[in-house]
């Protein structure tokens, strides 16, 4: 997945590259290059992030019980 980013960046580049003024090339290069890539990457990462915050919240929840709170952590029972 990243390769296929990372050749996006480059072609976006070369585009960049070849406009006439430094504003154009720098617009060029956010508006076809670095926002549709970052945006692809943020979504297709949705899964892996959702995956990790519930990973966290089983492990919070673990620990919580060995050390013998209850569910609303007021403590022993």
């Amino acid at each position: 997945m990243y390769i296929v980013a990372i050749g996006w960046l480059y072609v976006a580049l070369m585009m960049a590259i070849t406009e006439h003024s430094i504003v154009a090339g720098v617009a060029t290069f956010l508006l076809y290059g670095a926002a549709p890539v970052a945006l692809v990457l943020y979504i297709m990462g949705t899964p892996a992030r959702r995956q990790r915050r519930k990973a966290e919240e089983a492990r919070t929840e673990r620990a919580r019980e060995e050390e013998g709170a209850g569910p609303d952590g007021s403590g022993p029972q």
